[in-house]
């Protein structure tokens, strides 16, 4: 029987079915399309009704972080269990589901002194996140303890990485995300910003002309960091709304790559997509837990 319990914020896009097969509970982000009703990501509104919306009706949603309530409410049950919880939150410089979760932890401790909470800031969104949750999760059925899991994962975040391209900028302007990435706005038309999602932030590589020629050049950004250690990793695919192109994605990466990407396809939820839009598609990977370091 494990000691601790495996908890994620649902910025992290795992999909439901490998969410059941390592027992992850999930705290959702709340969405909404008139910032007078909101709905749990995934509990109430389905990824593909979200995009809908956004294609269908030219919305601009806006997202709202757990509440610290929401945290307590999860932690709760499982302290009252004797159980320890690992909770990672999207990377702080996105949102402040966090520190929302660090709160959290403070009130609990103070009435349940003997609680063992680890609040993770997985410096991750979306696949990448969902990669450092999941190794988190690997190791916990491989019977590592609470404390050794927490060690490993505070090194091992670091090496996880996303390389993506978004189908149109409009969206993190709209989010007031833009950051470092207005750098490629402008320019020939029809191209696509490249970015990487590295240490919690979104860091801009380039644009280039055209979907097909997009994809192409992710792949060699990731060949780029990973230099040829592809066993060494783990991945997954991440996407909004546009699964034939990642089908085809997969292919290539497992053919060239001599690999096998166990995972389906990790959809991009709203707390990401709100930001990315639809036809976005990113390669995730980060070192698995049992490669030295």
């Amino acid at each position: 029987m494990s000691d601790c319990v495996i908890i994620s914020d649902s910025s992290c896009d795992i999909p439901d079915s490998v969410v059941e097969e390592y027992n992850i509970k999930l705290i959702p982000y709340y969405v909404s399309f008139d910032q007078e009703n909101y709905y749990k990501e995934r509990f109430e509104l389905s990824i593909k009704d979200f995009y809908d919306r956004l294609r269908n009706d030219k919305v601009f949603p806006k997202t709202s972080l757990p509440s610290v309530e929401d945290y307590i409410n999860a932690f709760t049950p499982f302290i009252k269990e004797g159980k320890g919880i690992i909770c990672f939150c999207l990377t702080s410089k996105f949102s402040g589901s966090y520190q929302s979760a660090i709160n959290a932890k403070n009130i609990l401790i103070e009435e349940y002194p003997d609680a063992k909470i680890e609040v993770i800031n997985s410096i991750q969104a979306t696949g990448g996140q969902g990669l450092v949750v999941l190794q988190a999760a690997k190791m916990q059925k491989a019977n590592y303890s609470m404390e050794k899991i927490v060690e490993k994962i505070e090194t091992l975040k670091e090496t996880a990485r996303i390389t993506f391209f978004v189908d149109t900028l409009e969206y993190l302007e709209k989010g007031g995300r833009i950051g470092k990435v207005s750098a490629l706005i402008g320019g020939v038309l029809n191209f696509k910003p490249l970015i990487v999602v590295r240490n919690g932030e979104l860091i801009p590589y380039g644009k280039i002309r055209g979907r097909k020629k997009a994809l192409r050049k992710i792949i060699e950004m990731a060949e780029e960091i990973i230099n040829d250690d592809y066993s060494n990793y783990d991945f997954c695919i991440a996407q909004s709304d546009c699964a034939e192109e990642a089908e085809w994605l997969r292919e290539m990466l497992e053919k060239e790559w001599n690999i096998k990407i166990e995972y389906p396809f990790f959809d991009i939820g709203t707390t990401i997509g709100t930001n990315t839009g639809p036809d976005v598609i990113g390669i995730c990977f980060i070192k698995k837990f049992d490669v030295g370091m």
